[in-house]
């Protein structure tokens, strides 16, 4: 008898929308001149940045991007049970196990997709 090898159909990933969220409270540099020495010039200067976004107390990184995947499902027009993989990338995790992903996933578990 002889052995057949079948051909694997590729199976292909594609990103079909993007959410994003940024906490509220905002720090500019001119709230930084009151707390240390320096002006808003040398901060744009060295760096180009002039406001960042702030956590409130107790909001987690998976917090954010919960909000941004429901923000994605939304544009897409599409149920939390449709995602196949969630793929979180950052340097600053809940903690190392688990996984911010997994945290994700647990905080949109029924979130419906209501489309634009």
């Amino acid at each position: 008898m002889k052995l057949q090898i079948q051909p694997r159909l590729a199976v292909r990933a594609k990103i079909s929308s993007l959410g994003t969220f940024v906490p509220p409270a905002v720090i500019t540099n001119a709230d930084l001149e009151k707390l240390v020495e320096t002006t808003d010039e040398w901060i744009v200067e060295r760096t180009g940045i002039r406001e960042r976004h702030v956590v409130a107390k107790g909001v987690a990184t998976s917090d954010l991007a919960a909000e941004a995947a429901k923000q994605c499902l939304t544009q897409r027009g599409v149920n939390a049970s449709d995602v196949d993989a969630i793929i979180v990338a950052t340097v600053t995790p809940d903690m190392t196990f688990p996984s911010t992903a997994c945290l994700v996933q647990t905080k949109i578990p029924r979130y419906q997709g209501l489309g634009v």
